[in-house]
């Protein structure tokens, strides 16, 4: 099962976000604050994070540049009321995978949450395999079995291609802000 952390200091938000989450057959913890949502995610290891953008302790840009950093495989969703100001842009610096605005409908949520949650349990056994592969082999006179090679798998192969993505790209958006901000002479 699928672990959801939904950080928001909304009551209602967080009663809502979690029927809607807990119908779809996932677990659900929530808190109220970025801090504790930082400090929560080494023991819960969620394959995605909801945060809001305006939190208390910690902003929801923060949790996501901590969650990029140190939990490569989860995803991450940022929320904001559909009246509140806040930087699109920032948003997508921080590393999110989307946006959504609230209050959302249940389903339309689903359509964006089911995907991040699939896309973070392949990139979670991609990097259980690159660490089992980089550990060393057991000691053993036995010969070795020969291998028989496997076709590719095509959802692996794009989950490996969106981690390098997501490696890369905000190195690449802030090189290309730069030039386009240099050839407009700013």
């Amino acid at each position: 099962m699928s672990i959801i952390l939904l950080a928001d200091d909304s009551p209602h938000a967080q009663r809502m976000g979690e029927r809607i989450l807990r119908e779809e057959g996932y677990e659900v913890v929530s808190l109220t604050d970025g801090e504790t949502a930082v400090l929560r995610m080494a023991d819960v290891d969620p394959d995605l994070v909801i945060a809001d953008v305006f939190l208390p302790g910690r902003s929801g840009f923060e949790i996501c540049r901590h969650v990029k950093t140190h939990h490569r495989h989860a995803r991450v969703i940022l929320t904001a009321g559909l009246l509140e100001k806040f930087s699109e842009a920032e948003a997508r610096q921080s590393g999110c995978d989307a946006i959504l605005r609230k209050p959302f409908e249940a389903s339309v949520a689903m359509l964006t949450i089911r995907p991040l949650v699939k896309e973070a349990q392949l990139a979670r056994g991609l990097f259980a395999e690159v660490l089992a592969a980089a550990a060393p082999a057991p000691v053993s006179d036995a010969p070795p079995e020969p291998v028989t090679p496997q076709p590719p798998d095509p959802q692996r192969i794009q989950a490996a291609i969106s981690l390098a993505l997501d490696e890369a790209l905000p190195a690449l958006v802030r090189e290309i802000t730069e030039k386009v901000l240099l050839a407009l002479g700013h």
